[in-house]
C-alpha cells in the first residue's frame, strides 16, 4: 500500500526558540523539545504522560511506516477516539505526519520514515511557505531612510512565529488573515486580528518609533492590550525596540531644572552627572539655568556633540530615563523580510540538529 500525503490541510506550523537540550541523548528530553520548539503542547516540564509525546513514543517512532488508523494508535497508547483525532490533526496540520484514505480509515505514517526526515520536509515546507508570507509583509513597509537612524537595542528575545499557507479568505482582509497567520492575533482570532492589522499598518508606514503609550492613544486602546500584540511581533522579529533620541533635549531640559531648583549648581556638577561632559558642554547648560535663560532648543544644540551613551548617562544622574518607542525592523520591506527569514530558518535548524539527535537515541 502507498502511503502519500493528502492536500486536505492547509499547513500551519508555530516555531519557538528554545534552549537547545546541549548534550542530551534522552529520547523523551529531546522528543518533549521538538514538541515545545514547534507549538505542539504547551507544559512547564517533560511531562512524558503527555497525549503527544505518548503518539509518537509508543506508535510512530517505534513504527513510522506502518500506516496507523485512530483505532490502533488508541490501542496502543490507551488514547480516546476524541483525543487521537485532535492530536493527528496538529500533526498533519505542521507537516509531520501525512496520512491516506484506506476505506473508512486514514492511515498514518512519520513523514520520510524517520523524525530527521519528516522534520527535513517540515523545513523545507515551512521555509517556502514563510518566504511567500514573509513576502507579502514586505510588501506592506514603507521604504524610510530615516527609520533605522539609530541603533536598536541589543535584548534579543527568543524568537517566535506561526508559518500557515494562506486559507479561505474571511471578509476582514488581506492583511488581518496575514497578521492571524503569522500568530499576531493571538488566541481571540476575530477581534485580534483587528487590532494587530492597524498595529501593523501604523508601524509598516512610520519612520520613526512610537511609545507604547502614544500608540495606545492613537487606536483608542488599552496599552496592555497594544503591548501584548507588539510582544508578539518583536518575537517575530517584525518589531523592535528602540531609543527615543528626540526626546533627550526635553527630558534633559526638565531635570536640569528641577535638580537645580530642589539641589542647586554643585549637585548638578557632581551627582548630577554635568561634571563629567566636556566643559565646553556643562559651562553653557550650567550657565542658562543659572541665568533663566535655558531651553530646550538650547539644550538639544549643546548635547548635540555628546555621544548617545553619554546622553543616557546624563538623563540617568538627573534622575531621568531614556525612553523607548517601537518600530518596523527594516529600513524597507525587502530588508524586513530578510530578518524574519533569518530568524527562523537558524530555529528551523535547530529543529534538524535535535531531531537526527533523537533518531540516533532510538
Amino acid at each position: 500500500m502507498s502511503l502519500g500525503i493528502r492536500a486536505d490541510y492547509v499547513f500551519s506550523l508555530r516555531i519557538v526558540e528554545l534552549p537547545m537540550p546541549t548534550g542530551s541523548r534522552d529520547t523523551g528530553v529531546l522528543l518533549d523539545w521538538l514538541l515545545d520548539s514547534m507549538g505542539l503542547v504547551k507544559r512547564s516540564g517533560g511531562d512524558e504522560s503527555g497525549a503527544l509525546h505518548r503518539i509518537m513514543r509508543e506508535a510512530f517512532l517505534p513504527e513510522p511506516l506502518r500506516g496507523w488508523d485512530s483505532k490502533e494508535l488508541g490501542d496502543q497508547t490507551g488514547l480516546s477516539n476524541t483525543g487521537i483525532h485532535h492530536q493527528m490533526v496538529k500533526l498533519r496540520d505542521c507537516g509531520l505526519v501525512a496520512a491516506q484514505v484506506d476505506g473508512k480509515w486514514h492511515r498514518h505514517v512519520l513523514r520520510g520514515g524517520s523524525m530527521a526526515a519528516a522534520i527535513s520536509l517540515v523545513e523545507a515546507q515551512a521555509v517556502a511557505v514563510l518566504g511567500l508570507r514573509a513576502s507579502e509583509l514586505g510588501e506592506m513597509v514603507e521604504a524610510s531612510e530615516t527609520r533605522m537612524a539609530i541603533e536598536a537595542e541589543e535584548d534579543e528575545i527568543p524568537f517566535s512565529i506561526r508559518i500557515s499557507e494562506p486559507g479561505p479568505m474571511e471578509n476582514d482582509g488581506r492583511i488581518s488573515a496575514l497578521v492571524s497567520d503569522l500568530g499576531l492575533a493571538g488566541g481571540n482570532q476575530r477581534s485580534g486580528s483587528v487590532l494587530a492589522r492597524d498595529i501593523l499598518d501604523h508601524f509598516c508606514s512610520s519612520h520613526q518609533p512610537i511609545t507604547l503609550l502614544a500608540l495606545s492613544e492613537r487606536l483608542s486602546e488599552s496599552r496592555g492590550r497594544v503591548s501584548t500584540v507588539v510582544e508578539r511581533m518583536r518575537a517575530a522579529t517584525i518589531v523592535e525596540r528602540a531609543p527615543m533620541v528626540d526626546s533627550i533635549p526635553q527630558d534633559a531640559f526638565a531635570g536640569i531644572v528641577r535638580q537645580f531648583d530642589a539641589r542647586g549648581e554643585e549637585w548638578l556638577m557632581t551627582r548630577g552627572g554635568m561634571g563629567r561632559l566636556e566643559e565646553g558642554v556643562s559651562k553653557p547648560l550650567i550657565e542658562g539655568v543659572r541665568n533663566g535663560t535655558l531651553d530646550i532648543d538650547g539644550v538639544r544644540e549643546t548635547l548635540s556633540s555628546v555621544p548617545l551613551e553619554g546622553q543616557r548617562i546624563l538623563l540617568n544622574t538627573l534622575g531621568g530615563r531614556l525612553a523607548y518607542g517601537y518600530r518596523i525592523a527594516g529600513a524597507d520591506g525587502g530588508s524586513l523580510s530578510t530578518r524574519v527569514m533569518r530568524r527562523a530558518e537558524r530555529t528551523l535548524r535547530r529543529l534538524r540538529t535535535v531531531a537526527q539527535r533523537l533518531d540516533e537515541s532510538l
